[in-house]
C-alpha cells in the first residue's frame, strides 16, 4: 500500500513538472512550439547533423508545423526561434533597447565568459573601436599586398602537391595572414602549432555539452585551455619586453593594458584575441572552399570571373604589378559571386539575443500578437531568411547574377550573412578582401580539378565541409 502511495505521488510530481515545463508562465500568448523534456528540451534533435545546404531538418520541420516563429528549449534555456525576416531585422535594430546579445552558458564557456559577444554597452563599443583599428578600411588598404603575397605563395606551394584538402589548407593560409597581424605568428618558424589546437577546439564547438574525458565538448575545452595558456604567456612576454613600435595587435593591447585610465582587463583582452583568431581560422575558409566547389559546378560563373580578373591585369601598365585598392573595388561580378557564396554558406546561420523586457509586437510579428517574456532567448535563424523562396527564386540554386545591380552596405531584411545592427560583423570587409584576392590569384594563374568532392556536415550553429580535395596546376605547365 505504501509503495502504491509513493508511486502515485511520484507520478503526480512528474505530471506537474511536465505540465509547468511544457507550458511556461507568460502574461500573454506564447509562440507555438514544444519545450521537449525538462532540462534536456529539444537539444538532441537540434544538434543532429545536416548534410546539405538546406535549412536544418530541426528548424524546417518546426517551421512547417508552427510557422516562422516558434518556441523550443535548448540546453536548459527557453528559446524563441525566428525565421521571420521582419522580426529578425527588428531585433537587430533594437539592440540595447529591447534585446541584447546572449549565448548559452556552454557556448560562453567555450568562447570565454568575457568574449566580445557577451559584452554590452560602452565596453562592447570600446572593443569594437579597438578591432576597427585592425580591420577598418585604411588598415585593409595597407594589408592588401600582404594578403596577395600570402595567397600567391600558398597557391604556388599547393600546385606542387598531389592534392590539397581545401578547408584545412585555406584555414591555415588565412590563419597565417591574421595570426601575423594579431600576434606576429609565423607558422614556419614558430614552435607553437596553434592551428592544431584550433582544430581540436572546432571539432567540439557545436557538440552536446557533456564535460567528460573523451567527449567532443571536453576536447573542445581542452583545446581552448592550451590556446589561452599560449596567449597568456605571449602577453606576459610583451608586457615585460615592450617593443619600440607597434607591429601587431598584441602590442596595441599590451600598451592599452598598461595605460593608467584603461578599462581593458587582461581577461577581456585574452578572450578577444581568442575569438579573433578563431573567426579567422574557421569562417572564411569555409566560404572559400564552398566558392571553389561552386566554380567547379558552374562553368559560366568561372568564365565570367576569369574575364573580369584577366581584364584587370590587361589594364595595368605592367602585368606583374600587384592588386591595387582601386582594382579591388572594381570587381563587380566578384562581389556578386561572393554575395551568393556567403548567402548559401550561411557562415553564422544562428545568432542569439535575449529580451530585456516583455515583448508583444503584433505589428512586427505578423498575424500573431505573441508575447515573449523578459529574459527569454531568441535565436535569429538567418539561414531560413537566405533560403526564403519568396525572396530568392530557386533559393538552393547558386546564381550570382541575382545580385546584378545590387550594392550591399551592411545587413538588410533579406541578407544578414554577417549579422546586423550595431553588432554587424567587424571583420566582414576583411573576409571579402580575402575571398576576392584568393579568387583573383586562383583564376588568373591556375587551373584545377576536383579529386574528391567532399561532404557538407553542419549543425544548426556551424557548418564544416569535409574532405574536399583538388589538384592545382599552374596555367602554363
Amino acid at each position: 500500500m505504501l509503495s502504491l502511495g509513493i508511486y502515485i505521488i511520484g507520478s503526480l510530481v512528474v505530471i506537474i513538472i511536465l505540465h509547468y515545463w511544457r507550458n511556461p508562465k507568460s502574461n500573454g500568448k506564447l509562440p507555438p512550439g514544444s519545450m521537449g523534456w525538462p532540462l534536456l528540451g529539444e537539444t538532441i534533435p537540434f544538434f543532429a547533423p545536416n548534410t546539405s545546404l538546406d535549412i536544418s531538418p530541426f528548424v524546417k520541420e518546426r517551421m512547417q508545423r508552427y510557422g516562422p516563429i516558434f518556441r523550443t528549449s535548448l540546453v536548459g534555456h527557453p528559446i524563441i526561434v525566428s525565421t521571420d525576416p521582419d522580426f529578425n531585422y527588428f531585433i537587430f535594430q533594437q539592440e540595447g533597447k529591447l534585446f541584447q546579445s546572449w549565448y548559452p552558458h556552454t557556448f560562453a564557456e567555450i568562447m570565454g565568459r568575457q568574449n566580445v559577444g557577451s559584452l554590452h554597452g560602452f565596453m562592447y563599443k570600446y572593443l569594437k573601436n579597438m578591432v576597427l583599428n585592425l580591420f577598418g578600411p585604411e588598415s585593409l588598404r595597407k594589408m592588401l599586398p600582404e594578403v596577395e603575397k600570402t595567397t600567391s605563395n600558398n597557391l604556388k606551394r599547393w600546385s606542387k602537391q598531389k592534392s590539397v584538402e581545401m578547408k584545412e589548407a585555406t584555414a591555415k593560409m588565412i590563419f597565417d595572414i591574421t595570426g601575423k597581424k594579431l600576434i606576429s605568428y609565423d607558422s614556419e618558424n614558430s614552435t607553437e602549432n596553434v592551428c592544431e589546437n584550433f582544430v581540436a577546439f572546432i571539432k567540439g564547438l557545436i557538440s552536446f555539452p557533456i564535460y567528460f574525458p573523451g567527449t567532443a565538448y571536453y576536447k573542445c575545452l581542452q583545446g581552448r585551455k592550451k590556446i589561452m595558456k599560449m596567449l597568456k604567456r605571449m602577453l606576459e612576454e610583451r608586457k615585460s619586453q615592450p617593443r619600440k613600435e607597434q607591429s601587431d595587435f598584441f602590442d596595441y593591447v599590451s600598451e592599452e593594458l598598461q595605460s593608467k585610465d584603461t578599462i581593458l582587463t587582461e581577461a577581456i583582452a585574452l578572450d578577444l584575441m581568442f575569438v579573433l583568431l578563431f573567426v579567422s581560422f574557421e569562417t572564411t575558409s569555409w566560404a572559400i572552399t564552398l566558392a571553389i566547389k561552386f566554380l567547379h559546378q558552374h562553368p559560366q560563373a568561372l568564365k565570367e570571373l576569369k574575364e573580369e580578373h584577366e581584364a584587370i591585369i590587361r589594364r595595368r601598365e605592367n602585368a606583374s604589378y600587384g592588386l591595387t585598392w582601386q582594382e579591388y573595388k572594381s570587381m563587380k561580378f566578384t562581389f556578386q559571386f561572393i554575395n551568393e557564396t556567403v548567402r548559401l554558406a550561411n557562415i553564422a546561420p544562428a545568432i542569439f539575443r535575449k529580451t530585456l523586457k516583455e515583448i508583444n509586437f503584433k505589428e512586427i510579428i505578423r498575424d500573431s500578437g505573441y508575447t515573449i517574456p523578459a529574459g527569454w532567448a531568441i535565436m535569429v535563424y538567418s539561414q531560413a531568411v537566405h533560403l526564403n523562396p519568396h525572396k530568392y527564386e530557386n533559393p538552393l540554386q547558386f546564381n550570382p547574377w541575382r545580385w546584378e545591380g545590387i550594392e550591399l552596405n551592411g545587413a538588410t531584411r533579406n541578407f544578414m550573412a554577417f549579422g546586423g545592427g550595431i553588432r554587424y560583423c567587424i571583420g566582414a570587409d576583411f573576409a571579402k578582401v580575402q575571398m576576392a584576392v584568393f579568387l583573383h590569384c586562383l583564376v588568373t594563374k591556375y587551373k584545377w580539378e576536383t579529386i574528391k568532392g567532399g561532404d557538407i556536415v553542419r549543425s544548426p550553429g556551424l557548418q564544416c565541409p569535409n574532405g574536399y580535395h583538388i589538384k592545382i596546376y599552374e596555367k602554363y605547365d
